[in-house]
């Protein structure tokens, strides 16, 4: 989810979301451009942008997954986590969103190493999902590394604003667990402050409970440059009630 401002088309109809974000990186390789071609269509969640369905009707996700669990992944940058989670638990259906398509692309390598087959994947921004995600439909979330926007006037840009915890609460089930890692303090902060206003408990009773890794973490590329560059990773886990 880290970049910079990136200019996106807007669909007609379509609520006016400035988007703050790489969307593209550097060149593709080949091999990375066929695994858009042949792979991304058929890893598609359901109808979830504004121009193939304007009347925002839910996805079935049922018709992808059949009667599976159904995990999110809020930007998952390169995909090492969403695809370790994926092979750990085949009897869930994880759904990963991320706009930045080098990033995709990455992800469709190593869905093709690990021969996974409960992933679906959404080239997008996330909030598009939340338009057509069925209420109480997602038993876990994640996000991880997310933009930090250090700067105070670019906070509202953050996830963890009511834009998204609003939509994302309606559509995690009672329960669900809603996992957030991140390497700065200010952005522990602003979760600690935000994430409960929107029907979720913190679940914390001890420094151990966000100072240690999940224990089916698998570190990633982000958090091995937080850790190289000294800076210490939180890890913070909230229940929606």
């Amino acid at each position: 989810m880290r970049g910079d401002m990136t200019a996106q088309h807007h669909p007609k109809g379509a609520p006016w979301r400035n988007f703050h974000g790489r969307i593209k990186g550097k060149a593709l390789r080949p091999n990375q451009e066929a695994w858009l071609d042949e792979d991304l269509g058929r890893l598609s969640p359901g109808a979830v942008d504004w121009e193939i369905n304007p009347e925002r009707k839910p996805i079935d996700l049922k018709d992808y997954f059949g009667d599976r669990e159904i995990w999110l992944e809020i930007g998952f940058g390169g995909g090492e986590h969403m695809v370790h989670q994926a092979v750990a638990n085949p009897e869930v259906g994880i759904v990963g969103c991320e706009p930045y398509i080098n990033g995709v692309a990455m992800l469709l390598g190593k869905i093709r190493k690990s021969g996974a087959q409960n992933i679906a994947v959404y080239p997008g921004d996330v909030r598009n999902m939340f338009d057509v995600l069925p209420e109480e439909s997602i038993s876990r979330a994640f996000l991880l590394y997310p933009d930090p926007w250090p700067k105070k006037r670019h906070h509202k840009r953050r996830f963890v604003t009511e834009e998204h915890l609003r939509p994302l609460s309606k559509c995690l089930k009672k329960g669900a667990n809603f996992r957030v890692a991140t390497d700065i303090p200010d952005y522990v902060r602003q979760t600690l402050e935000e994430v409960p206003r929107y029907g979720f408990e913190w679940l914390a009773e001890r420094p151990g409970d966000w100072r240690a890794p999940w224990n089916d973490w698998i570190s990633t590329r982000y958090e091995q440059k937080a850790l190289r560059e000294g800076r210490v990773p939180h890890y913070l886990t909230f229940r929606r009630t």
